[in-house]
């Protein structure tokens, strides 16, 4: 397709405002995080990073922080096995109410936060705490892994949506069974799917707040801390610093998850105009 130099442009602008749009709020507190003042006032006046050893001094925030990481970890260790588990079983079998099984899996990402929170907490009070369960850090494991499942499940699912049946079948007619199948055809097939969908359910548990207000008890996650203390305005600049922190981990995760999508060929750049042609020419 052939694009005018106005068009070309008035993209680029929008491109621009987007960003803009997405990422100037999350600019400004980041300069916040500099603030040499505990209040805050736009435009800064005094830079600092003497808030920073505090931050990372704070105890409340290093055990959240350890919170955080080991729900993030299980959730998306449940996440791996059970999204894996579905997709295989969706992708390749044939059976009564499959599509059924794929919008059950996908609905709890679109469900309210608030409404899935309220779901698990009747759930772990009610009926699993007559069996002696009780909320801490399994049950925001749990809880964080029911949104997860959707993001490995998605991932694997197009992965094998994209690979050939056949290699299967002829892996069994060679005489291996199905862990062999599994281990020396499929899983290295979809293990950048694996790994991408793994980095983005630890992105989306580390991050959570909704669900985890209603699972977690009285155990804090970072951002539980962070929403516990944004209201003390002595603390406010280390909320700001922790808040720069959790940008700057999110963004790990996700720049490697959409690097491995790419070089799979989920997200890949399509090839310029006129280099196909110029491929083919090239062959001898």
């Amino acid at each position: 397709m052939v694009e005018s130099r106005l068009t070309r442009v008035l993209l680029r602008l929008g491109a621009g405002i987007t960003l803009f749009f997405i990422y100037f709020p999350l600019l400004v507190i980041g300069l916040y995080a500099f603030n040499e003042q505990v209040t805050q006032r736009w435009p800064i006046e005094e830079w600092s990073t003497k808030w920073f050893p505090v931050a990372f001094e704070n105890e409340a925030v290093r055990e959240a922080l350890k919170h955080s990481i080991l729900a993030g970890l299980g959730a998306t260790a449940i996440a791996l096995v059970l999204g894996t588990l579905a997709s295989m079983a969706i992708s390749r079998y044939r059976f009564f109410g499959r599509d059924v099984v794929t919008f059950a899996v996908i609905l709890p990402i679109a469900l309210p936060g608030i409404v899935t929170g309220l779901a698990l907490q009747a759930t772990i009070k009610d009926v699993l705490g007559p069996l002696g369960v009780t909320f801490g850090l399994a049950t925001i494991i749990i809880g964080h892994a029911t949104f997860c499942v959707v993001v490995v499940y998605n991932n694997v699912l197009a992965r094998l949506r994209r690979t050939a049946g056949n290699l299967d079948e002829a892996s069994a007619d060679l005489g291996a069974d199905s862990w062999q199948t599994f281990r020396y055809v499929m899983f290295p097939q979809m293990r950048t799917a694996l790994l991408a969908g793994g980095l983005l359910a630890f992105a989306l548990s580390f991050d959570e707040i909704i669900v985890t207000i209603f699972t977690s008890g009285a155990i804090q996650t970072l951002p539980i801390w962070m929403y516990a203390t944004l209201f003390r305005p002595t603390e406010l600049p280390i909320v700001n610093v922790v808040a720069l922190f959790v940008i700057l981990v999110s963004i790990i995760p996700v720049y490697f998850a959409q690097k491995l999508a790419g070089a799979s060929g989920i997200t890949a750049e399509r090839p310029a105009k006129g280099s196909v042609a110029a491929s083919v020419e090239a062959e001898p």
